[in-house]
């Protein structure tokens, strides 16, 4: 009976430490997400799993081309996934399947040039927005088929989760994101 008791409490112990390791890393550190939809194809895919690395952002601020997992505006029980494009203080106009950035470095505007995406993406719509100091324009790779800041507008700084850092599931697509 103690050799028995000596086991549960050994187990026991085995447990809490190895939650005590898990549970910082999955809510501070790192967190699992689900690709729902195809508004990020060509580059992730529906039902893909990816990690989210919620640690640097902590430190920098995102930058344009990096995917990122953020609280839907209108509804922060909502997660998405989505491209940056427009930083703090831009004017991100579209026209003419055009994205045009304006910011202290290029004044009369920059025609965004997207190397994560196929030849002759299509970008619609015809946008034109300021961004404030704690907002950020983001779009689906599928332009065509992405509900994105066109339609919901900016999202605020403090709805971004993390970058996505590691696609881990399906098992042929282990890689991290293209930026």
């Amino acid at each position: 009976m103690k050799k028995f008791f000596s086991s549960l409490f050994d187990l026991i112990k085995i447990v809490l430490v190895t939650l005590a390791i898990v549970i910082p890393i999955r809510y501070f550190l790192f967190q699992p997400f689900f690709v729902k939809g195809e508004s990020m194809k060509p580059n992730f895919d529906n039902n893909q799993y990816l990690i989210v690395n919620e640690i640097d952002y902590r430190f920098s601020q995102p930058q344009r081309g990096d995917v990122i997992v953020f609280r839907y505006p209108r509804n922060p029980q909502i997660y998405f996934i989505k491209r940056v494009i427009g930083l703090p203080g831009e004017k991100i106009e579209i026209k003419n399947n055009r994205i045009t950035i304006y910011n202290q470095d290029h004044p009369k505007g920059l025609i965004l040039k997207e190397n994560y995406l196929p030849s002759r993406t299509a970008t619609n719509g015809s946008v034109s927005i300021l961004l404030k100091n704690d907002e950020y324009f983001v779009m689906g790779d599928n332009r065509l088929f992405s509900y994105d800041s066109r339609r919901f507008g900016p999202v605020k700084r403090n709805l971004i989760i993390g970058k996505a850092w590691l696609s881990i599931w399906p098992l042929e697509t282990i890689t991290t994101p293209k930026y």
